[in-house]
């Protein structure tokens, strides 16, 4: 980064003391004097406008401004920041065939603790069928990341419909993204700024994917399939392979910018299963539950950090990375997807955390 120029870098006391130097010293300057008195609060007003003018330099530069000063630096380019994502599923109800499920039907995961159970609304009417169940597509009432959750967590009937015995998700939730973040928004400036686009280059194949909402990153393969042929590959915020929806929602918004006469493919990345085991020696003031929960967030922030921007998962990070987490004291016999080698990432995978197994 630049150097701040001089003048940005001075105190309150050396801009009293260089003005109190102005002052012949046959006249009393003393702390207390007149002389002292009359010129301090104009300095603390010179320094309080340097820190305003330091603020106001962070804000005009991408590099360093965030919040609505980001944004508004965005629009300059054409960028707007990505709002959040709500998630999306299915749930089976079972119960008395012949039971309507009306649209707008309320279900929702369990509380835990101090954090409130995330909150579901069906999207269509159904109605159970003969053999006592209806699966209805749902979408979390909040947008944000803590509408992926697991399959089975979504358990309650917060709208009571008679015949309805039980409710619950045979499978995850997917596709819940929070609001781009500062970072994300920052990148995406700088890449529009350094990698100039042209009508259907590379990179504009990747801009245009970047702009839907809920894309993490993006990988671009012209004539993969032939002349005119583009496939782009995407994952979400998350770092996770994208949903059925979110692919489509970048294929229809690439539909509508593409060159005429090309033909464009775009698929979600494809997971890469990566299952961790490892002997480890335990800090007794944990348990081993939470140490393999330490262990997998670590494990998963790295494999996030590196989605789209290495080929390989490195056997020696997650080593370090174990040794790294909180209640492990040492480790051995460490293997990923059962061997001691880094794992190779192919070019449309994404690697995602499986299993992690941890023994003493």
């Amino acid at each position: 980064m630049a150097e701040l120029p001089e003048f940005l870098n001075e105190t309150y006391e050396s801009i009293l003391e260089r003005m109190l130097s102005k002052i012949p010293d046959n006249i009393d300057k003393s702390e207390g004097s007149f002389i002292y008195d009359a010129l301090a609060p104009v300095a603390a007003e010179i320094a309080q406008w340097i820190i305003v003018l330091k603020s106001l330099l962070d804000k005009v530069f991408v590099q360093t401004t965030y919040g609505e000063y980001l944004d508004m630096k965005a629009q300059e380019f054409g960028l707007e920041r990505k709002p959040a994502a709500k998630a999306t599923g299915k749930v089976t109800f079972y119960g008395q065939a012949g039971t309507i499920i009306p649209q707008g039907t309320k279900v929702a995961t369990e509380s835990t603790g101090e954090a409130e159970g995330i909150v579901f609304i069906t999207l269509n009417e159904a109605v159970i069928g003969q053999d006592g169940t209806v699966t209805v597509d749902i979408e979390a009432e909040t947008a944000g990341t803590q509408g992926n959750v697991v399959a089975g967590a979504i358990k309650l009937l917060l709208d009571p419909v008679d015949g309805v015995t039980a409710v619950t998700n045979t499978q995850a939730t997917t596709g819940g993204t929070d609001a781009e973040d500062d970072e994300s928004l920052r990148q995406r400036i700088l890449a529009k700024a350094r990698n100039p686009v042209t009508s259907g280059n590379v990179n504009h194949y990747k801009q245009w994917a970047l702009e839907v909402a809920g894309v993490g990153d993006v990988k671009v393969f012209q004539l993969w399939s032939g002349p005119g042929t583009v496939k782009v590959v995407i994952i979400d915020s998350n770092k996770q392979p994208a949903s059925a929806d979110l692919d489509n929602a970048v294929y229809q918004h690439i539909e509508e910018n593409r060159p005429i006469g090309a033909q464009v493919t775009v698929v979600s990345a494809q997971p890469l299963t990566i299952n961790v085991s490892a002997t480890i020696v335990r800090d007794t003031n944990y348990t081993l539950e939470q140490v393999i929960t330490n262990v997998r967030s670590k494990i998963t922030e790295y494999l996030k950090s590196i989605a789209f921007k290495q080929s390989y998962v490195s056997y020696a990070q997650i080593g370090s990375l174990i040794l790294d987490s909180e209640g492990v004291l040492d480790y051995s016999n460490l293997t990923i997807n059962g061997g001691t080698a880094n794992i190779v990432i192919g070019d449309e995978q994404v690697a995602v955390l499986g299993e992690v197994m941890l023994s003493e």
